[in-house]
């Protein structure tokens, strides 16, 4: 069996896993990285991010043209399967393949793809699909393995029409009716998706409201547009058995409901990919939803072993991910650019999208922080007005005396590009960060980055 010495392995080709290799080639590290699907890119290229969002944008695409009055001089509205907007994703996740393949080429990373597990805590064995193998010495080791679905062994995945989040992708049909189980950021992004395409969809909630992390005003306001939407909304509701048939599925809650439909989605919690690494052959113990315990430095108990992205837990952000990976990699430069992630925007791509940053209006009134609103409605911007796309607002928190940004938070189309400018102003220092600037700058017009200015001055209105 060849063996291979590098400085740097990394488990994963994800965007954790990416942001580590790269970030370590590039400072002259010989790096290997190890995939066990057949292509680069990770669950969030061919299971998660990627393809979700590109069959978000399609849908939404196509909401445009059944409602737009314009294109009613053109045809008449028109009905998609499922199966044909999944074309536009794969189409994606092609190209995202392609690029990603060549960032490892031009870093001169060598890319391993099967089956990687612990020898020791320096050795790692690849297996690949052909029963293959090959054993890869390093100094330092990054896990950055994502995470998976986490699947209840009482309901039958291995049913043609129960799906979970990843295997959603294989729906070869349009149901009419649709049960997701889970109303988190995945769950809810869905709920759009199907809803758009005309789908008759039950999104059951084990708690009393959506996403409740978020400004508890957005929160209400994507409840709402949901079932504008048509989208059933059960909270408080836990499943006590889902029993599928030929004909469909029916789902019984504890409640003593009983929800039939055509096919049922799971949603509901994921699990770190850390099962069947050999972690017990180097002293590492994941806890019960597969994660791993690292310190603020990204190290775990083995003090050359690394973890970052999904596997480690919060926030399980793609973008965050990235910059995980990144700052593992830098520790083991010893850079002095490392720094732990910890204040990460939220990016929700439902129908419409959200996106916010910093505080919520719940938190900083727990806190007992002397704070006020700013708002502005996307319906009163021309630029809004311009697209139809008049649906949503920006809110800006802000310090009642020092006037310093808190929180920012977006609701509507193209809130996870319009939260960036607060999200910069927020983090400049000094008397940078604060509401005024949104007054001290011009904005381009019309733009929906206006929305800034209209925030700021109602509501530096409710204080002078």
């Amino acid at each position: 069996m060849a063996v291979y010495n590098y400085d740097v392995v990394v488990i994963g080709t994800g965007p954790a896993g990416e942001g580590a290799a790269m970030n370590a080639a590039k400072h002259g590290k010989r790096v290997a990285v190890v995939e066990m699907q057949s292509s680069v890119g990770g669950n969030c290229t061919h299971k998660g991010t990627i393809p979700s969002k590109a069959l978000r944008h399609a849908v939404k695409q196509i909401i445009q043209f059944n409602t737009n009055r314009m294109f009613r001089d053109i045809g008449e509205p028109r009905w998609f399967s499922f199966p044909k907007v999944l074309e536009r994703s794969q189409r994606v996740i092609e190209r995202q393949v392609q690029l990603r393949t060549n960032f490892y080429a031009r870093n001169r990373i060598d890319v391993y793809f099967g089956k990687a597990r612990f020898l020791d805590s320096h050795t790692i064995i690849v297996r690949d699909p052909h029963n293959g193998s090959e054993e890869l010495r390093a100094q330092k080791i990054v896990i950055a393995s994502g995470s998976r679905p986490y699947l209840p062994k009482d309901i039958n995945f291995r049913h043609p029409r129960i799906y979970c989040s990843d295997t959603v992708l294989t729906l070869g049909h349009t149901p009419r009716r649709l049960i997701i189980y889970g109303a988190g950021v995945i769950g809810c992004e869905y709920a759009s998706i199907f809803s758009g395409l005309g789908v008759k969809v039950d999104l059951i909630d084990n708690r009393d409201r959506l996403l409740s992390f978020l400004d508890d005003e957005i929160s209400d306001a994507l409840s709402y547009h949901l079932r504008n939407n048509g989208v059933l909304i059960r909270h408080n509701e836990e499943y006590a058995k889902v029993e599928a048939d030929e004909q469909g599925v029916t789902m019984h809650l504890k409640s003593g409901k009983k929800l039939r439909a055509d096919a049922f989605l799971w949603c509901n919690g994921r699990t770190g990919n850390t099962d069947d690494i050999g972690l017990d052959l180097v002293g590492l113990e994941a806890n019960s939803r597969g994660q791993l315990e690292v310190d603020e430095h990204y190290r775990t108990s083995v003090e050359h072993i690394y973890a970052v992205g999904d596997v480690i837990g919060w926030p399980a952000l793609a973008s965050a991910a990235y910059d995980q990976g990144r700052s593992a990699a830098a520790d083991i430069l010893d850079d002095e650019e490392f720094r732990f992630v910890n204040e990460v925007p939220a990016g929700i791509y439902t129908i419409p999208e959200i996106s916010s940053v910093g505080q919520t209006e719940r938190e900083l009134t727990e806190a007992k922080v002397p704070y006020e609103v700013g708002q502005a409605f996307f319906k009163d911007t021309a630029r809004a007005q311009i697209t139809g796309e008049t649906t949503g607002m920006l809110k800006i928190l802000f310090h009642r005396e020092t006037l310093e940004l808190l929180g920012i938070h977006c609701f509507g189309d193209q809130s996870s590009e319009i939260v960036h400018i607060g999200q910069a102003i927020m983090n400049q220092k000094g008397e940078g960060n604060t509401i005024k600037y949104f007054l001290n700058n011009t904005f381009n017009y019309p733009t929906m980055a206006e929305a800034y200015r209209v925030a700021a001055l109602n509501g530096l209105n409710r204080i002078f």
